[in-house]
């Protein structure tokens, strides 16, 4: 190519306009409702043939005017756009379906009143204060054993046992206590609580050594994966100025990590704090307040939510066998109950960006 050739040679090529994909998209939509009109197809249908016009319509209209590479590009983005929506999808229906059954019934009676004598499957006033307490004490004596153990643990990992044999030995049981089904850790804690206390025990703290099980594996690999990520020129520096290396650890290298560490503690929170299985193993549901983890039951919000539709008893007039539903108040009750479950989770991954944010070491000068 000569250089007369060179200097005629555009420096840039045609492109599609920026609202190409949403108007793509948009006629994607206008064909796949209007053949699903005519067929008879179900909302599903017409969703999943939407998003294959589209996955066809811009990569094909990008290939015309842009060429082959910016036409693989743009189909590749589109297919992640796409698997971003199918994910999206269930997680909203789940919230949305939650939402619509359970607001209505989520009145300041219902959250300031327990259980206590409200009668099975009549339309009473009943509230959720006890399983909310339940729960939320039972997380904390959950937390206050699986933190601290997880995060020195983290820390032994990553700072003292690199590479021997005790660490890789600790690191196999984490990634096998990662994996073991919950009820398995409430067995576990009814095996140990029996074998001390004897047959009779029942507490909410055995809730909480088997939702500690769930959480101390979780806790230590986000741990010491935040740790990891600490520059080791930091480490070097405070070493240079003869700081010892607990010091160091103290001061450098675990405010340097807070943020990852706090938000990895809050997963592991609202990992186990919807766990049903350990609790329905180990706890006799109580309708009413017990603020005492160490003697009697206690309610929780999974277990008030699967007492709430398996409490109602047929009548006596149907036949054996049959399916009979729970009453309207009870299946309100669940449905604000597991409203208030999400609340709660969404409230502590709240206070955790905060917290994170607030401990997290300043970047500027």
């Amino acid at each position: 190519m000569t250089s007369a050739t060179l200097d005629r040679a555009p420096l840039s090529h045609a492109r599609l306009p920026r609202f190409a994909p949403f108007f793509v998209l948009g006629v994607a939509i206008v064909v796949s409702v209007l053949l699903g009109l005519l067929l008879g197809w179900n909302y599903a249908t017409m969703a999943i043939i939407a998003d294959l016009l589209f996955l066809a319509a811009l990569p094909a209209w990008s290939a015309l005017l842009e060429g082959r590479r910016a036409a693989t590009d743009r189909f590749v983005t589109a297919l992640i756009w796409s698997m971003f929506a199918v994910v999206c999808v269930p997680l909203v229906w789940v919230i949305a379906e939650v939402i619509r059954k359970g607001a209505p019934k989520l009145t300041g009676h219902f959250l300031s009143t327990s259980m206590r004598n409200v009668p099975v499957g009549v339309g009473a006033p009943g509230g959720v204060l006890n399983s909310i307490e339940g729960t939320l004490l039972i997380t904390l004596f959950a937390a206050i054993i699986a933190i601290p153990l997880g995060l020195l643990t983290a820390i032994y990992l990553v700072e003292y046992g690199r590479g021997s044999r005790l660490a890789r030995i600790i690191t196999f049981l984490v990634d096998v206590m990662t994996g073991i089904p919950s009820i398995v850790a409430g067995l576990f804690a009814l095996a140990l609580f029996v074998l001390i206390f004897g047959p009779a025990v029942q507490m909410g703290f055995e809730g909480s050594v088997a939702l500690s099980l769930l959480m101390t594996p979780t806790v230590v690999r986000s741990s010491e994966e935040m740790l990891r990520l600490v520059p080791t020129d930091l480490r070097e520096a405070s070493y240079a100025l003869g700081v010892p290396k607990w010091r160091t650890i103290l001061k450098v290298v675990v405010p340097t990590s807070i943020g990852g560490i706090v938000t990895g503690i809050m997963l592991a929170i609202s990992r186990v704090i919807g766990e049903t299985a350990p609790l329905m193993v180990l706890l006799t549901y109580n309708p009413g307040m017990n603020g005492n983890v160490f003697s009697g039951p206690m309610g929780t919000l999974p277990t008030f939510i699967f007492n709430q539709y398996h409490t109602p008893e047929p009548p006596p007039r149907v036949p054996l066998g049959t399916l009979v539903q729970p009453p309207s108040a009870s299946v309100g009750r669940m449905w604000a109950a597991a409203l208030v479950l999400i609340l709660i989770v969404m409230i502590l991954n709240l206070v955790a960006r905060v917290v994170g944010k607030i401990f997290a070491p300043k970047t500027g000068r």
